[in-house]
């Protein structure tokens, strides 16, 4: 009698929950006013870029730059980082490769369009439910210093595990990454044991009209599954797609920086030595990797206390 070998377990390490977004934006005042009053998100902290995490993040022009951390109502520990830089000046989301869109989960969808509806959010996909899942109503929205917002409200019956709104405007649940293929888009993601979703073709019409396509041009994307509800999307755009400008020794405009908890550093090809997190509340280390599509992805070390 043979028996067959017992399947090796994954010793793959797990990329856990978002724990950051990181801008470049031309006006900190700008982007406060917007995101406090309207959105209801407390300031954390006035910062300026530490030169060790500059050169953690392969970016040594980011040093001593003025960084304004913001968090939700929640008090939850996930953070949006925006960090001024006049270079950013003019940029809008969706049109280059890199990390492109931030999705939140809040309360009150419709509520939040009306707040919205007098600027500077410009709304760009009004409050509507989602064909799959009927109970999930999405709306998109370009920022004031053109970053792409997507607002989720997650309502019972979908079958999702999905992180739920604790404030008005919860916690950063999704981000996405965009780049020409959507298959070399997972290759970074595929050293982790995360559960991942094949890319599939629906129609997203916010990509569609950012590229001057017609609304139900069929755009493939896929999933990448973290903890805690949240989750990475890779999105394939269009050939008028080009490449983020950047300055040498610069963090990429706009959307730059996703964090992301891992057990350890130890073993990463990180792009320079890590630094110590200057999250709050965060005492370890982190270290960046970078995506197929020039994302950068960084990795916040929580198992060393």
């Amino acid at each position: 009698m043979t028996t067959s070998a017992p399947e090796s377990a994954d010793t793959r390490p797990l990329l856990g929950t978002i724990r950051a977004v990181t801008y470049v934006v031309p006006d900190l005042d700008q982007i406060e006013a917007a995101y406090v009053r309207l959105l209801g998100y407390r300031i954390v902290e006035r910062s300026r870029v530490a030169q060790t995490q500059a050169l953690a993040w392969g970016a040594p022009e980011a040093a001593q730059r003025l960084m304004l951390t913001l968090g939700p109502a929640s008090g939850e520990h996930v953070y949006l980082r925006f960090i001024e830089g006049v270079e950013a000046r003019g940029w809008t989301a969706l049109t280059s490769f890199g990390w492109n869109a931030t999705e939140f989960v809040v309360q009150e969808v419709e509520s939040l369009a009306e707040r919205l509806a007098a600027g500077p959010f410009q709304i760009i996909g009004p409050p509507k439910p989602l064909s799959r899942f009927p109970m999930i109503r999405a709306m998109q929205a370009l920022g004031p210093a053109g970053e792409c917002c997507y607002f989720t409200q997650v309502g019972a019956g979908s079958g999702l595990e999905l992180a739920a709104a604790r404030s008005f405007v919860g916690r950063v649940f999704i981000v996405v990454a965009s780049g020409p293929d959507a298959d070399a888009l997972f290759e970074p993601y595929a050293r982790f044991a995360n559960k991942q979703d094949a890319p599939v073709a629906t129609a997203v019409q916010v990509i569609s009209r950012a590229h001057g396509l017609p609304p139900e041009t069929m755009h493939r994307h896929g999933l990448v599954r973290l903890p805690e509800g949240t989750l990475i999307e890779l999105d394939q755009y269009p050939v008028s797609a080009g490449i983020r400008p950047a300055v040498s020794g610069a963090l990429p405009v706009g959307m730059a920086i996703v964090t992301f908890e891992v057990a350890a550093l130890a073993g990463w090809p990180l792009l320079a030595p890590a630094a110590h997190c200057a999250l709050p509340g965060a005492g370890g280390r982190a270290g960046c990797l970078r995506g197929a599509a020039g994302e950068l992805i960084e990795l916040l070390e929580i198992g060393a206390g």
